[in-house]
């Protein structure tokens, strides 16, 4: 009997090649003004401001079709990482540059969320007999809602320069994730209890 192989990959929000700077968002590091490492980053010498941070949600996994169909879980294989290589910053001075840093780490942990939330919408409705391509309607729709929030949270604090709007967006952003902690990439989700 020969094995089918399954092979599913989205990127999205930043281009991923193998050898970039990249690393997985863990609740403890906080983004450093060193993380932007684009070419394009510049502080100084200039009147604009601009952020392109490099946050994305990666989802990849290779199994066989017998693995698929018996696989419920799929926390890791929902990343949320960081490229500093594609990470640029433009700011008129060091001031300006902290309110972007300050967008920067909302923004990480906004992506963290909708990879949380990713997982947790894959777990609930995987089944035995999904096909593969059920995931792309998810992944999409969570595409969404995220680009929306981000552009929502953009405005209103002005890429962070209104640091108090930030600050309470961001305090909920982390309220949320702790709400779905079930889902974080290396945990393991309860079952749900069967009804008697």
């Amino acid at each position: 009997m020969m094995k089918q192989s399954l092979l599913f990959a989205f990127l999205t929000l930043a281009t991923f090649a193998s050898g970039q700077n990249t690393f997985d968002w863990d609740g403890k590091y906080k983004l450093q003004l060193s993380d932007f490492q684009s070419p394009s980053t510049q502080i100084g010498n200039t009147t604009i401001y601009s952020l392109h941070a490099g946050s994305c949600i990666d989802f990849a996994y290779y199994m066989t079709s017998a693995e698929f169909m018996f696989t419920k879980n799929f926390n890791s294989k929902v990343s949320c990482t960081f490229n500093r290589e594609a990470a640029s910053l433009v700011a008129p001075d060091s001031a300006t540059a902290f309110e972007l840093l300050a967008f920067a780490r909302y923004e990480f942990d906004l992506c963290e969320l909708y990879a949380r939330k990713l997982r947790k919408q894959i777990f609930e409705e995987k089944g035995a007999f999904s096909d593969p391509s059920f995931f792309k309607p998810l992944f999409d729709e969570n595409q969404e809602e995220l680009n929306e929030r981000h552009t929502l949270a953009g405005r209103e604090s002005d890429l962070g320069r209104n640091k108090e709007i930030l600050a309470e967006l961001h305090r909920e952003v982390l309220k949320e994730i702790e709400q779905l902690s079930d889902f974080c990439k290396d945990c393991k989700p309860p079952k749900k209890k069967s009804k008697k």
